[in-house]
């Protein structure tokens, strides 16, 4: 039996304000953008949202910056960079649009497989498992920031930077594993304080093993 429907019926069907209609098509354009980000858009930083289950947290614009500088300044011309669990420095690195590097991305999240051949499946358990194109001692710097607070995660994360460096590494890390780094990588911690989006429980810092312009006040 077919009904038909009243002009009465209409008027009973729910219909979005016109505020909660904007809304709705607003969070819809931003899930699209995250599932499928644009060519302009995709190295913004928080793009691709922080997952705390894989101690992920972003750094600030500010700290993503001089970081990504300071990468820049220390591979030198035609440099090759290894971002190893830094996802941010590496997004803020292509957003540059420095064509005269080459960056890599090294993280065990694949949702990052968006940056195409510049990302390295990664997992710091398994520390020199990489892939055959990429050479040891290939990188100019390299900057790692492993993922958990710890000797165990550190210690297997320096054999993967030492893996990859020409030399120069930049580590960012709690400032209570110094001795640790020191110790596995020869490197001592800087002036510069690096910052996060979200405020940490520890006291983070960044470390290097060569003169960097992150001991200098700026």
């Amino acid at each position: 039996m077919i009904c038909e429907m009243s002009d009465s019926d209409d008027e009973d069907i729910p219909q979005l304000s016109s505020h909660a209609l904007a809304a709705l098509q607003e969070f819809y354009a931003e899930q699209k953008q995250q599932s499928d980000p644009g060519r302009d858009d995709k190295y913004n930083i928080g793009i691709i949202e922080e997952n705390w289950q894989l101690s992920q947290f972003w750094y600030s614009q500010d700290t993503a910056l001089r970081l990504a500088t300071e990468a820049v300044a220390a591979a030198g011309e035609r440099g090759r960079i290894a971002c190893v669990s830094a996802p941010s420095v590496y997004q803020k690195l292509r957003s540059l649009h420095r064509e005269d590097i080459s960056v890599y991305i090294f993280e065990y999240d694949k949702r990052f497989a968006i940056y195409g051949e510049e990302y390295i499946f990664y997992d710091y358990n398994n520390p020199l498992d990489l892939p055959e194109k990429i050479a040891t001692h290939s990188f100019d710097i390299v900057i790692a920031d492993p993922p958990y607070l710890s000797k165990e995660c550190l210690r297997k994360t320096s054999e993967t930077i030492k893996y990859l460096t020409q030399g120069k590494i930049l580590l960012c890390t709690g400032a209570v594993m110094e001795e640790e780094a020191a110790k596995l990588l020869g490197v001592k911690m800087c002036k510069f304080i690096p910052k996060h989006t979200r405020t940490l429980g520890n006291e983070f810092r960044c470390y290097v093993n060569y003169d960097s312009g992150l001991d200098r006040e700026i």
